[in-house]
């Protein structure tokens, strides 16, 4: 029987063949007890390895399973966006492909969308995998933004939540390239509710954010929804001149009434110096907005899709089996067992290849 799918699930995924199985494994159940039809968007972002061969293996035992190719590597919020463009369900949940965000939450989302709310956010209890310092400097970024933003983003939320169809579609909408989720998640507004949950460990490789980009993701979420580091200097600017205009009273009144020769050398250098840096510092700021006024005005595709598998077919359900079908056929048929063989298996023949820019 068609139906159109009621949840979504949207999974970016980079060089996650070893997490695939554990994944599905633990997805494909809770999905199935919603009692609603759903799907599972996978888009993988480029990998270098065989997650594209297990995902094709799983999708040849369940059909509700899709799989978007993009042409290269374009980062997770890139891929994100290409999942949420290819998703149908009334109800969209972004997932990690590494299995740190609990599929038990699931449930619990879809009630609190049952109930009215419009967007339901996993938001992290505890973060205790991280050190001292990197959870002070997260906390104190938040409260940075909540103070230099009129959006308001939860502190502890990622991109693990439920969005309603009404969202997505405005989500859509935003043309931007620079795609700072959890921002643009947010500034739709609309009813929204949390949930707290405590990340799973990551079930193989390791974590591809390093120091450096996870300060240039930060600069990329308050560039893009802040104005006030390029306004903040018409305030820094007045404060420097008053500071000038004092330092040459103070001046005068020393060479004037009291006589006192003042030394020029280190001042001017001082100043000078200061001046410069803070010139320097206001150029830099001014470049980061050049820099995404040039991204935008070029007007390229935000991804470009190489293979698809699945998107344009109807959504189906699971055929009925019979118990007894059911446990002789239960190795074979399912798909984590499919797309944990496939890293031993050659690469399913694709159909015909289409190339999308979107």
């Amino acid at each position: 029987m068609v139906e159109a799918p009621v949840i979504s699930l949207v999974a970016p995924a980079y060089n996650e063949a070893r997490n695939l199985p554990e994944l599905l494994a633990s997805v494909v159940p809770v999905l199935e007890s919603l009692g609603e039809p759903w799907e599972i968007v996978f888009v993988d972002d480029g990998s270098r390895d065989d997650t594209i061969g297990c995902l094709l293996a799983a999708r040849s035992q369940e059909p509700r399973i899709k799989v978007v190719s993009l042409a290269r590597n374009f980062g997770k919020d890139v891929a994100l966006s290409a999942g949420l463009r290819h998703a149908r369900g009334r109800a969209v949940i972004p997932i990690d492909s590494d299995g740190q965000h609990p599929p038990e939450l699931i449930p619990q989302m879809v009630a609190r969308w049952r109930a009215g709310a419009d967007m339901v956010v996993g938001v992290r209890s505890k973060r205790a995998e991280e050190g001292l310092v990197r959870r002070t400097l997260a906390r104190s970024y938040y409260g940075l933004m909540r103070r230099m933003t009129n959006v308001e983003i939860p502190p502890n939320a990622g991109d693990y939540r439920l969005i309603d169809r009404k969202i997505v579609d405005v989500i859509n909408e935003m043309p931007e390239r620079c795609r700072f989720m959890k921002g643009i998640f947010a500034w739709p507004g609309f009813k929204t509710e949390f949930i707290e949950f405590q990340a799973n460990v990551r079930g193989g490789g390791r974590s591809r954010w390093s120091l450096f980009k996870l300060w240039r993701f930060a600069l990329d979420g308050l560039f893009s929804f802040s104005t006030v580091p390029l306004k903040i200097w018409t305030y820094i600017g007045g404060l420097a001149a008053m500071g000038a205009f004092v330092y040459l009273l103070i001046t005068l009144a020393q060479t004037l009434i009291f006589g006192v020769d003042v030394p020029g050398y280190a001042s001017l250098l001082i100043v000078t110096l200061f001046l410069g840096g803070l010139l320097l510092l206001s150029n830099g700021i001014q470049g980061e907005y050049l820099a995404r006024i040039f991204e935008e005005v070029k007007g390229r595709p935000l991804f470009v899709v190489s293979r698809t598998w699945g998107v344009d077919e109807p959504a189906v359900r699971a055929p009925a089996v019979s118990s007894a079908s059911a446990a002789a056929s239960e190795a074979a048929a399912s798909p984590v067992a499919a797309a944990t063989a496939a890293t031993a298996a050659p690469l399913p023949s694709p159909p015909p290849s289409r190339d999308v820019a979107s």
